[in-house]
């Protein structure tokens, strides 16, 4: 991965956060600098690469695609989500999950299109 084609992510930010490994595609990373350059403001990345060993991971019935380097989950509320939602749909991001919660609000995205699926999603 060349991470200066990525100037506001490092690979520190989207490590697993379990393992400390990442391994982010460049096609996901290149559409995140897309949606960056696009909102004009920091993205705050929560989640990003999960080893299929990461806890989160392991509970579900098989890995999502954080494990395969194509998602990751943003921080944000109100209009800062409604604008990300926009940007992201705009931008032909695959998936959009909307965590809606009073605690840990957040937006995942991710680019992995190959079985249907709701395209967007409410936690």
């Amino acid at each position: 991965m060349r991470w200066e084609n990525y100037p506001n992510f490092s690979e520190k930010e989207l490590a697993c956060t379990f393992t400390g490994r990442c391994f982010m595609t460049e096609h996901f990373m290149g559409k995140l600098q897309e949606l960056r350059d696009a909102y004009g403001k920091p993205l705050i990345i929560t989640s990003g690469f999960r080893d299929p060993k990461h806890p989160i991971e392991e509970a579900k019935s098989r890995p999502g695609v954080h494990t395969r380097g194509l998602a990751v989950d943003i921080a944000c509320d109100g209009q800062e989500a409604y604008k990300l939602i926009k940007l992201a749909i705009n931008l032909d991001f695959k998936g959009i999950g909307i965590k809606q919660k009073a605690s840990g609000r957040f937006i995942h995205l991710d680019t992995y299109d190959q079985e249907p699926r709701p395209n967007i999603w409410s936690y």
